[in-house]
């Protein structure tokens, strides 16, 4: 099980290794994009207060999933950690678990969710009308809930095991499914109805239940990475607690992205609903201009966990070092090219030209954080896998709440939407300095600690 990958991930050539791991993992998270972009798209058609509406249900719809993502990076983490210990034993345990702990986390979700759509979008500064937009979307999907996130921890298992293909290859499938449904369910042809804004919804959840189905399969027969034993309770508690242990920071640490992303809407909403469809443009823009340095980031926790597990920490080292390097010329280039073009980007999904000028305006500002951007999502990846979620979280919520929030705020009083946008790519500055100074010296410790550890074996050999 797993063993070429493995010996590629501890014994390859770092930057080459790095590089192999990530490609697949772009085309996977361009398929998302285009996943999401469909869907912007097809909405788009329907009218600006759909479009809007949309925009609305994104911090939301972020917020749920980085809930889910956050299990599925706890999981990952101790799941590639043991691969690099060579206990396969451990490793279907683990598999198994987090994918019964992500069932019981849709279940604890969807009926608070169903509740609290109208007072919860209201808080976020949607009109009457469009909530009745949002809620003929978001009933939907939180009913399909189930087909979104299984298949997320699902993914991220096998990840872990240096399989970065098939996950790709899972992506790929739900985004060329979400294209074929979308114009059929949202404008209706043939038979089919037209539900419009619903349509959207129920595309994404039909395609999602697709990738729940693919994501068990590979699984089970080809990585071998579910059991069917049954555990005491005591031993399923016994791998909640390490998946929660590095999950709960994380889900602390993704909530903020979400949050921040509402507070900083409802900012945007105080210039219209117009400025509120830009916005939401722009920061799908966001998510396709990252695409490399999310795979990137994506790629380099199981990295670092099979070389912890093996005690390769030369390695992780050099992995941290090229990662940052790479991203902060990625993020070059994409500021470079949103310099030339991003002005026309908000004509491909609307004709409002108030709705074409916010877009152009935030593009215009915000790519020079990307590669500052990278550095901190690959520090705190790197510092969850090595058991330092906390620190992660301190590091997400200072660069969300005491960084961003509080300069945009401030920033839209004395220059309007200007300094809305500049406040992202200045709390990612600060925050860089501080993750490269923090993750280095988690690495020195854990170095030390295993060091001590093979050291104090060695004594008692001797005695």
């Amino acid at each position: 099980m797993m063993t070429d990958r493995n010996s590629r991930l501890i014994e390859g050539p770092i930057p080459k290794t790095l590089i192999m791991l990530t490609i697949p993992m772009i085309f996977g998270t361009i398929s998302m994009i285009i996943f999401n972009l469909t869907d912007t798209f097809f909405v788009g058609q329907l009218g600006t207060g759909q479009l809007a509406a949309m925009s609305f249900t994104f911090p939301v719809v972020l917020f749920v999933n980085n809930l889910a993502h956050a299990v599925a990076i706890g999981a990952s983490a101790v799941i590639s950690h043991s691969i690099g210990e060579g206990n396969r034993n451990k490793v279907k345990r683990l598999t198994t678990d987090s994918i019964v702990l992500s069932l019981l986390l849709v279940g604890f979700i969807v009926p608070i969710g169903l509740l609290t759509i109208n007072p919860l979008f209201h808080f976020l500064g949607a009109s009457l009308e469009i909530i009745t937009y949002i809620r003929e979307y978001m009933v939907i999907w939180y009913l399909g809930l189930v087909f979104i996130v299984v298949p997320m921890v699902g993914t991220n298992a096998i990840r872990a095991a240096g399989d970065t293909k098939t996950p790709a290859f899972i992506m790929m499938f739900a985004a060329g499914a979400n294209i074929i449904l979308d114009p059929i369910l949202i404008f209706g042809i043939g038979p089919v109805p037209r539900l419009e804004i619903a349509g959207a919804a129920m595309a994404t959840v039909i395609a999602r239940a697709l990738t729940l189905i693919m994501s068990l399969y590979f699984l089970y027969y080809n990585e071998r990475m579910l059991s069917f034993d049954i555990p005491s309770l005591n031993s399923i508690l016994v791998s909640w607690i390490q998946i929660l242990y590095i999950g709960l920071p994380n889900a602390g640490a993704m909530i903020i992205t979400p949050l921040a992303a509402g507070f900083i809407t409802r900012i945007v909403a105080t210039y219209g609903s117009d400025a509120v469809a830009g916005f939401g443009i722009a920061t799908r823009m966001d998510s396709f201009a990252l695409i490399v340095i999310m795979a990137l980031a994506s790629v380099v926790g199981p990295f670092i966990g099979q070389n912890w597990g093996a005690g390769k920490f030369d390695r992780i080292k050099s992995g941290t070092k090229f990662s940052y390097r790479f991203s902060l010329i990625w993020g070059l280039i994409m500021f470079i090219v949103f310099a030339f073009l991003g002005g026309t980007v908000g004509s491909i999904f609307s004709d409002d030209p108030e709705v074409i000028s916010v877009t152009g305006l935030y593009l215009s500002i915000v790519p020079i954080g990307y590669g500052l951007y990278g550095i901190v999502a690959i520090s705190t990846s790197a510092m969850s896998v090595l058991k330092k979620p906390i620190h992660a979280a301190i590091l997400t919520l200072t660069q969300a709440f005491i960084l961003y929030i509080p300069m945009a705020y401030v920033g839209s009083l004395l220059i309007g939407l200007w300094g809305v946008f500049l406040a992202l790519p200045v709390s990612y500055l600060v925050s860089s300095i501080v993750a490269i100074y923090t993750l280095n010296r988690i690495i020195m410790y854990r170095e030390k600690t295993v060091k001590r550890v093979i050291d104090q074996k060695i004594i008692q050999m001797e005695a």
